[in-house]
């Protein structure tokens, strides 16, 4: 466990039968003076942070619904919040690529986390046009990122030891709940046939999906969003949408449709009829008080939109019948 595992996170748990977490588990109430301030960057990161923490203290977000991770920059206020935090999650891997330096300088002097840089290289993906740095979409593969919330709960126990057993038993809830998630997108996804086993987005943070459920993985853009789609890639992409019969494509809730309707468009003129199949959530969750607003439902979106758009079978409402519902 490095030196800046230290303090806490927190916030009081959304309901967690709504989120499909099973029975809440209840941690011991804090005196206010004790409860942690907690800042995580993004929402995945506070999703798994609120749930381990309960009522124990106070997580914020600092990128919301539609918010591209890529290319968010700290306002002020996001300054002040984090300099004031008893502590900062952030991913790392060079996914909040313009907060980095900031994020390394604040660690000198407070207590920062980047939860993803403790997973096992070995379970990364590298990319070509990522300057040799790894792939950082791990939210994307359930049983990845079951590591990340290993090492969340692991600070949280650490900066608060009394609190230890509780911290562990929430983790272990919220873990067997992505284990779940894991388990169903295997089942529903096995049912596309195979040679439409092919996910065309809007950028290219579905690597980890891919590989974990047999998909093959075409992004218009790259790994971060800031890289721009030249006329070659959608030309190419056009050529693939069109020699393979590929009859649906996926927009993304935080990169702009534009290039997407482009690719679409290519192919009509070509004589092949594409649709959208439906809206996923890559680098950003829902909406606040929504079932997609969470981890969970954020996979369970992504898995049963994929699965029902190319031919296979997933129930409507998805893993636990919340898809659509309010939180």
């Amino acid at each position: 466990m490095t030196p800046t595992r230290r303090r806490l996170l927190t916030t009081g748990l959304a309901a967690g039968a709504t989120l499909g977490l099973g029975p809440v588990l209840k941690a011991p109430a804090l005196r206010a003076q004790n409860r942690l301030n907690v800042v995580a960057t993004t929402g995945m990161i506070a999703d798994a942070a609120r749930f381990i923490l309960g009522d124990a203290g106070e997580v914020r977000a600092l990128m919301g619904p539609g918010v591209d991770p890529h290319a968010f920059r700290q306002t002020r206020s996001d300054i002040v919040a984090m300099t004031r935090a008893d502590l900062t999650l952030w991913h790392g891997l060079y996914l909040e690529a313009q907060m980095e330096e900031f994020l390394l300088n604040l660690a000198r002097r407070r207590s920062v986390v980047p939860v993803a840089d403790r997973i096992d290289p070995a379970l990364l993906l590298s990319h070509p046009d990522y300057d040799g740095r790894f792939d950082p979409h791990v939210w994307m593969a359930p049983e990845i990122w079951s590591h990340v919330v290993a090492s969340i709960a692991d600070a949280l126990q650490e900066a608060q030891p009394d609190l230890a057993p509780t911290f562990e038993a929430r983790a272990t809830e919220y873990r067997d709940t992505v284990a779940a998630l894991h388990a169903y997108a295997s089942d529903v996804l096995s049912t596309v046939p195979e040679d439409s086993r092919v996910l065309v987005t809007a950028h290219d943070a579905f690597s980890y999906f891919g590989r974990a459920y047999g998909f093959e993985v075409l992004g218009i853009q790259g790994i971060s969003t800031e890289s721009e789609a030249g006329l070659n890639r959608i030309r190419d992409l056009v050529d693939t949408l069109v020699t393979r019969r590929i009859g649906a494509v996926f927009v993304e809730t935080s990169v702009s449709d534009r290039n997407m309707r482009a690719l679409i468009e290519g192919a009509a003129a070509r004589g092949h009829k594409v649709t959208i199949g439906g809206e996923l959530y890559s680098d950003a969750m829902g909406e606040p008080g929504t079932y997609e607003g969470t981890y969970p439902g954020m996979i369970d979106h992504n898995v049963t939109t994929i699965a029902r758009a190319l031919g296979g079978t997933a129930p409507e409402k998805g893993r636990i019948g919340q898809l659509g519902a309010a939180g």
